[in-house]
């Protein structure tokens, strides 16, 4: 049987097999249910996959048209973005 040992957060490693097991890969999260099964408490894993996060590096493309990154250049243009200029 494999088991868990907390650390002092309170935080544990889950062995490779259960990981396996449970189709659990980095970042995905697993919700906790507790229920009592033949009077003893029991708790039931359920892997909650990470969301997509296709939105990540989008606007790596945008970048390329845009040599100045200060705050005044940024400022400026949300300025021109609200009179509706570009």
């Amino acid at each position: 049987m494999a088991t868990l040992t907390l650390t002092a957060k309170r935080q544990a490693t889950l062995p490779k097999e259960a990981c396996e097991a449970l189709g659990l890969k980095p970042g995905d999260t697993i919700e906790l249910e507790p229920r009592t099964e033949d009077g003893e408490k029991v708790w039931i894993l359920r892997p909650r996959p990470a969301h997509a996060r296709d939105w990540v590096g989008c606007l790596a493309a945008k970048s390329d048209s845009v040599s100045d990154h200060s705050m005044e250049a940024v400022r400026a243009s949300i300025a021109a973005g609200r009179k509706g200029g570009s």
